[in-house]
């Protein structure tokens, strides 16, 4: 058993990376719609870098946890952080010579390396023991704080650095990208056991994912991630489209990063003492709130109140279903459980992504995040009616 010091500097160390992994995807959130725009050969292909940023994870998700599953966790983290240095030369090159599909192959490169650092809090969880696992899982989270400041940063120093604009801006997620990789050469993770390894180890995948608790995990942290992902990737197109300048979509985006990752310091806290599923009911309320805010108008407060509630919301989605879902297998069966929600995870955000430049040529930004209000009912109803399940055995239980 690690001493508590120790499961703190190494909970640290995945903090870092997580933040400067954080800082390329934000980066690309907050420039890629704008960028493939300039190259792109219609306005709805604009969106197309963030979407292979997405299709590079959800591709990437399950070999990533089914090789880390064996390998362990340091290669894998380790050449994720390398694919995405590559993906910066890619995707600037791919603005250097107006290629759509070589900005696109540089984002997948970057989706390649978001589909081993998502793995980073599952890493924290192993490492942590059980009374420390939710805020370790947490702290690793909140790493994304400082990508909040420099995602958006780097974008906006980048943009103006080289011709054409955001080639910099790229080549800087290179830099970050590689501190990343020197930095995961510390890690000391667990390494996989031998039970581990092996292919027939635990329940079949549909065992694991029928059980109730499992289910709801996965769909409320899916709702989280497919809503933050559609409102996120429409947002700069419309306050471009609403005569917003970028230095304002940037301060947007970096209120709604914070909002996504400044909870974490105290959301293992409040799963803690409110327990999981009223964290992940309250995260719903949030984006609920979201909706309503976009619905006020197209002002800058209206964006920036809209995007840090959002933030909020899928902070306490997301950790609350990590949470939830880390009761719900055993070590044989994590490569494939893992994976499968990740997977599951970003597939969901692919299609947000995709549909989010459509939506907002035909919809407009406030029909779009309407449509978003059946989805977040049927989250919230999913997670009343496993609270129902879960006290209904407790009083069986209790007889």
């Amino acid at each position: 058993m690690r001493s508590r010091p120790m499961m703190r500097r190494q909970v640290a160390l995945l903090a870092t990376t997580q933040a400067l992994f954080q800082t390329s995807s934000v980066l690309v959130m907050t420039i890629g719609g704008l960028a493939g725009g300039m190259v792109a050969s219609r306005p709805e292909l604009a969106t197309a870098p963030i979407a292979a940023m997405l299709l590079g994870t959800t591709l990437g998700t399950a070999p990533a946890s089914i090789w880390m599953a064996r390998a362990g966790r340091k290669p894998g983290f380790i050449t994720g952080a390398l694919a995405g240095a590559t993906g910066g030369i890619v995707a600037a090159t791919g603005i250097w010579t107006g290629s759509l599909l070589l900005l696109s192959l540089g984002t997948f490169l970057v989706g390649i390396y978001q589909s081993f650092a998502q793995f980073y809090r599952f890493a924290a969880s192993e490492i942590a023991d059980e009374a420390f696992r939710p805020r370790a899982i947490s702290l690793v989270m909140a790493g994304g704080i400082a990508a909040a400041l420099l995602g958006p940063a780097l974008a906006q120093i980048g943009g103006p650095l080289l011709a054409p604009a955001y080639t910099g801006s790229f080549l800087l997620m290179t830099l970050v990208s590689l501190a990343a990789a020197a930095l995961l050469a510390g890690l000391d993770a667990p390494r996989p056991t031998l039970r581990a390894t092996q292919a027939d180890g635990g329940r079949s995948l549909f065992a694991i994912v029928k059980q109730p608790a499992y289910a709801v995990a996965l769909f409320g942290a899916a709702t989280g991630g497919g809503v933050m992902i559609l409102a996120m990737t429409a947002t700069p197109l419309a306050m471009t489209h609403h005569h917003h300048s970028l230095q304002d979509t940037a301060l947007v985006i970096q209120l709604h990063v914070l909002g996504m990752f400044l909870p974490s310091f105290f959301t293992g806290g409040l799963i803690a003492r409110f327990g999981v599923l009223s964290v992940m009911l309250a995260g719903v309320g949030l984006l609920t709130g979201h909706v309503l805010m976009s619905l006020s108008g197209t002002e800058f407060v209206s964006f920036a109140s809209a995007l840090l509630l959002l933030g909020v919301g899928w902070n306490f989605l997301y950790i609350g279903g990590t949470t939830l879902l880390t009761g719900t297998y055993t070590e044989p069966e994590k490569g494939r459980a893992q994976a499968t929600n990740d997977m599951t995870i970003f597939g969901v955000g692919l299609v947000s992504s995709l549909g989010a430049g459509l939506m907002h040529q035909l919809l407009g930004w406030q029909t779009l995040n309407l449509l978003l209000l059946p989805w977040l009912g049927t989250a919230a109803l999913a997670l009343v009616w496993l609270a129902a399940q879960r006290r209904r055995g407790a009083l069986a239980g209790a007889e």
